[in-house]
């Protein structure tokens, strides 16, 4: 979602009951991911793989969250290259050395699970694999500091302190979010700790859930919108990076419910 520095309202504390729906949807989106690592590949298109994303998320049980939200006509947001997030699939082949950033959301009994990926399409080169590295790295670590008491700054710190110690640059312009019975709630969550941001003081309570989504260039922080009104692609057309999951802060600390583990 994109970035606001007004202070979010309203932060929902999910019952035990909610938690079980959302592990619900947020095991179909882990699923699909899982297999979308097979049609992933030179010679596809993202149209095609679109179709067999929404396809196994309805044989599922669920329903594709995206298609049709704000008017995205599509499954899944499917960015290739230098598009950062928001990509519309389309009829343009994959090709060796590509890579795909595949975002999936999922509503099953009114209830929302979202996670996105970055997909290698063939062999990519070494400063490709770098850029996955960072960012899956950098989501790692503000899952790990997600954690009752801590504050949405001290996830937006730890992705920071990952991708501060490269050359890569943080997207500044969206940020994580709440999820629930709605796709987008409160809190915001920065990838990095911005001045000024209300959201990075907000204190971490079990019963949360937040969709953590670091997205990382390989050159500037700088992004904008094609005339498509949704595709957002990095400013000075360098390769870009977005890892993404669903996390419950629980009592123990946090889980992951965009996952094939039990949780």
């Amino acid at each position: 979602m994109t970035a606001s520095a007004r202070a979010s309202r309203g932060i929902s504390l999910k019952s035990p009951e909610e938690i079980e729906r959302m592990k619900r949807a947020g095991k179909i989106v882990a699923t699909v991911l899982a297999a979308a690592r097979e049609w992933v590949a030179p010679g596809k298109t993202t149209r095609w793989i679109d179709a067999r994303v929404e396809e196994m998320i309805v044989d599922l049980g669920g329903r594709p969250a995206f298609k049709g939200y704000r008017g995205f006509p599509s499954a899944t947001c499917s960015s290739v290259n230098e598009a950062v997030v928001h990509g519309i699939p389309n009829r343009k082949l994959l090709k060796e050395g590509d890579l795909l950033k595949l975002d999936v959301g999922v509503e099953i009994d009114s209830y929302y699970g979202d996670s996105a990926w970055t997909f290698p399409v063939g062999n990519i080169s070494p400063e490709a694999e770098e850029l996955c590295e960072v960012c899956r790295d950098a989501l790692a670590a503000g899952i790990a500091a997600a954690v009752p008491g801590k504050k949405i700054r001290d996830i937006a710190r730890a992705i920071e302190k990952r991708v501060r110690e490269t050359d890569f640059g943080i997207v500044e312009q969206y940020v994580g979010h709440g999820i629930g019975r709605e796709l987008h709630e409160a809190p915001q969550i920065p990838n990095y700790v911005a001045k000024g941001f209300a959201d990075l003081d907000i204190k971490l309570r079990p019963g949360m859930v937040l969709a953590i989504e670091p997205m990382v260039n390989l050159g500037g922080p700088d992004v904008e919108t094609l005339d498509d009104g949704w595709t957002v692609v990095t400013s000075d057309g360098m390769l870009s990076t977005h890892y993404e999951h669903t996390v419950w802060i629980s009592e123990e600390g946090p889980q992951i419910l965009t996952t094939l583990e039990d949780v």
